[in-house]
């Protein structure tokens, strides 16, 4: 039996690992440790990447997340327009400045936002949309914008999943008002602890941005609003500067073990993931579902298979945002998706060997 875990994080370590130490010791000896040259150069070297004029470090996607909103013009009482099927700080950051968290169903085939159901979900209140690229998949972004600028309100990408990913041949992150990205760890662009960035080509947004990330430093003595603590930290800039640029290839490789697995589960009563027309996929995740899920979870765990399920609870079912008054059935597509979906192994150093073995169990288990 073999261990196969869920993410390896050694394995993508290794072969950067020189480099890596090599960074972290330069910014130690020069003790500048937030706000310094590697974010400044970070910043300009992520904002070419996605295509837009500027990107703003922070110091997690939940606060990239916060600050878009608050720039956008985001406050107390408006509505934002989000997926339910999603990582609770979706709908955390919305709720922490004040506004009110609204859901649409998703498209059950990609898991992102379901256009059809946000337009019955606009109202006078609504000052923003967040559609999610889950999984590593853009949501269908040309209607949403569209809808947006009809109504006059802001969209702001969730695209902390998605990095790389590609809509009509343009980057996440250029597509909306602001794009908003995690660097989390486990990510496809991940550093060694947390970190984040607002993506945009709104001076002013940007501008106010870099405002709430700092206190809301305008100079050394000067606060022009109530802002946040919530600056990237210079070592894990340094960080994501090498690990920037290997990206696409490491989505290349990634692609090619979804490929892979998708040759080899062909024949399995396990409903594949499906990239929709116009979109490129990135697979943080390979997300499959099956309605005997979590029989088929224990089922890989006992033969060394790591898996995880995301997520498990919808997000207007949870007991932290109780106050909506959601139920069970609000949202169907969301709550079918969140009973069946379970993550098999995904990351660039997946080895072809592994995935077969992966593939024989499931096989194992559906013929047992």
């Amino acid at each position: 039996m073999r261990n196969i875990p869920f993410v390896d994080l050694k394995a993508g370590f290794a072969p950067i690992r020189d480099d890596i130490m090599h960074a972290i010791a330069n910014v130690l000896d020069g003790m500048q440790l937030n706000l310094g040259p590697n974010c400044r150069e970070f910043e300009e070297e992520f904002a070419a990447y996605c295509g837009v004029r500027h990107a703003v470090g922070v110091a997690s996607g939940t606060e990239a997340l916060q600050f878009a909103l608050l720039s956008s013009g985001v406050g107390c009482s408006d509505e934002v327009i989000t997926s339910p099927h999603t990582f609770f700080a979706t709908a955390e950051a919305v709720s922490c400045i004040g506004a009110k968290p609204v859901f649409a169903d998703i498209d059950p085939a990609t898991y992102t936002i379901d256009m059809n159901d946000i337009r019955s979900k606009i109202s006078k209140k609504t000052r923003a949309i967040i559609p999610v690229h889950m999984y590593g998949q853009p949501a269908d972004m040309e209607p949403l914008a569209a809808l947006a600028r009809e109504h006059g309100i802001a969209v702001i990408e969730d695209a902390c999943q998605a990095h790389g990913a590609l809509y009509e041949g343009r980057k996440t992150g250029s597509l909306g008002t602001a794009g908003c990205f995690s660097f989390y760890y486990t990510k496809n662009l991940g550093c060694y602890g947390e970190g984040g960035m607002v993506t945009t080509d709104d001076d002013g947004v940007a501008e106010r941005v870099r405002l709430y990330r700092n206190h809301g430093h305008r100079s050394k003595y000067e606060h022009a609003v109530i802002g946040y603590n919530g600056r990237l930290d210079e070592v894990q800039a340094a960080i994501l500067r090498i690990k920037l640029r290997g990206l696409d290839h490491a989505n290349m490789l990634r692609n090619r073990c979804a490929e892979r697995y998708n040759e080899l589960l062909q024949d399995t009563p396990l409903m594949l993931p499906v990239t929709a027309d116009r979109r490129s996929h990135v697979f943080h995740l390979y997300v499959v579902r099956s309605r005997e899920r979590d029989r088929l979870q224990e089922y890989l765990s006992f033969r060394g298979v790591g898996t995880g399920i995301h997520y498990r609870n919808p997000v207007h079912l949870q007991e932290a945002l109780a106050g909506l008054g959601h139920r069970t059935g609000d949202f169907p597509e969301t709550e079918e998706a969140c009973s069946e979906i379970l993550s098999l192994p995904m990351y660039p150093e997946l080895t072809e060997d592994d995935q077969m073995y992966i593939a024989d169990q499931v096989k194992g288990f559906y013929a047992a």
